[in-house]
């Protein structure tokens, strides 16, 4: 680190500007980043207010977590990411005995089972942490090899991709399953792969479909997809959750109906318009403007994800740093598509606005590691 003698030979002479300088660059921080997922945190409380029902008791729930998730993104921001690539594989073996746990002793509501309880530690879901852990995996796995990837090495992540997705399907949790699935390819289109990779496992995919069908999607994932096909065929069953949410994005208009005014979220039409349709709540009472606003935050966070990614000095945090913001970006569009009912209601929360506190964890774990990666020319020069 540069010592005084250093900082008085620095050009302008304020020597108090420079060691405030130091100690800020010292904690590693990405301020354009932290400034923007402060607004959108600060936003998603306003919505989660009106869209729990005007209930504190989901407002200080969040609250706290996200608390708890600002220390947690800052003390991974301080991290070396050396020593994160060093123990990615731990990491990794970690994340899929805990998804095998919750198979056997794990806990849940509604059919589902992707919980897990561990004395002296508050109920957590393992599905969240390997959101985090496969992109590290896969990072860490392409550091050293040679780029764009060989085949050999393309099925040995495929299969490094697909153990913890198969673990999540079996929960069942299909929503969180593309998503652990998107954070693993993200990191094979920024190594380079070959188009062609991609098309041959898309035609797999698509040849797969009988037997995902019949063996793999349970009855109530049948019916989200038919619903999806066809929305009248059971209007006040299983597309019941999509018909109040075209409803009430439709209502807004371009500038809503005012806050705390919408019918369908406030006079409890609008299922899980805490969760999963919390965006349609802002559709109905800011209207169009207040969707744009949001999703102008939203971009700015992944454009600033994308520069930290091409700023990265290795190949390790490159990759990191792209699937972070790649599979971001993919929480945001498969929500907006399921509200909007051009995708199949798969469970997708909107990110860091829908209630939920391991989500919201797991999410700021990814941007600490974004800041720490984009100050790694910070440590290496300090």
């Amino acid at each position: 680190m540069p010592n005084r003698d250093f900082i008085r030979q620095l050009p302008g002479g304020d020597v108090e500007l420079k060691q405030r300088e130091l100690f800020w660059h010292k904690l590693h921080i990405d301020w354009p980043l932290l400034i923007l997922l402060m607004m959108v945190t600060a936003l998603g409380l306003v919505i989660l207010y009106s869209g729990s029902g005007q209930s504190l008791h989901y407002v200080k729930r969040q609250s706290v977590a996200f608390a708890v998730a600002y220390a947690v993104m800052l003390s991974i921001a301080q991290m070396n990411m050396l020593m994160i690539k060093r123990w990615a594989p731990f990491f990794y073996l970690g994340g899929v005995l805990l998804l095998v746990l919750v198979l056997f002793v794990g806990s849940g509501a509604k059919g589902a089972q992707r919980w897990l309880s561990i004395p002296g530690l508050p109920r957590f879901q393992p599905s969240e942490i390997m959101k985090v852990v496969l992109p590290i995996a896969m990072a860490a796995y392409f550091d050293k090899r040679i780029l764009p990837p060989q085949f050999k090495h393309f099925c040995w992540s495929i299969v490094i991709v697909m153990i913890p997705t198969i673990l999540i399907l079996r929960e069942p949790d299909l929503g969180t399953a593309i998503l652990i699935a998107v954070s693993g390819i993200s990191v094979l289109f920024l190594a380079g792969l070959h188009w062609g990779y991609f098309a041959i496992s898309g035609l797999v995919t698509l040849c797969s479909t009988p037997v995902l069908w019949f063996y793999v999607l349970k009855e109530y994932q049948k019916q989200r997809i038919i619903t999806l096909l066809n929305p009248n065929t059971d209007v006040f069953g299983a597309g019941w959750n999509i018909f109040q949410s075209k409803t009430a994005i439709g209502s807004g208009g371009v500038y809503g109906k005012g806050w705390l005014k919408g019918t369908q979220s406030q006079l409890d039409f609008l299922p899980e318009s805490h969760t999963d349709f919390i965006i349609a709540v802002l559709a109905e009472e800011k209207g169009l403007i207040g969707v744009i606003v949001l999703l102008s935050l939203y971009l700015m966070i992944v454009i600033r994800g994308l520069y930290i990614s091409m700023r990265a000095q290795e190949t390790f945090g490159r990759l990191l740093a792209g699937s972070i913001t790649l599979t971001f970006f993919v929480y945001i569009v498969v929500n907006m598509l399921m509200v909007s009912g051009l995708l199949p209601v798969v469970g997708v929360p909107l990110p860091l606005v829908s209630h939920g506190g391991t989500s919201i964890v797991s999410l700021m774990c990814g941007f600490g590691m974004l800041m720490a990666i984009g100050t790694e020319d910070r440590k290496l020069t300090a």
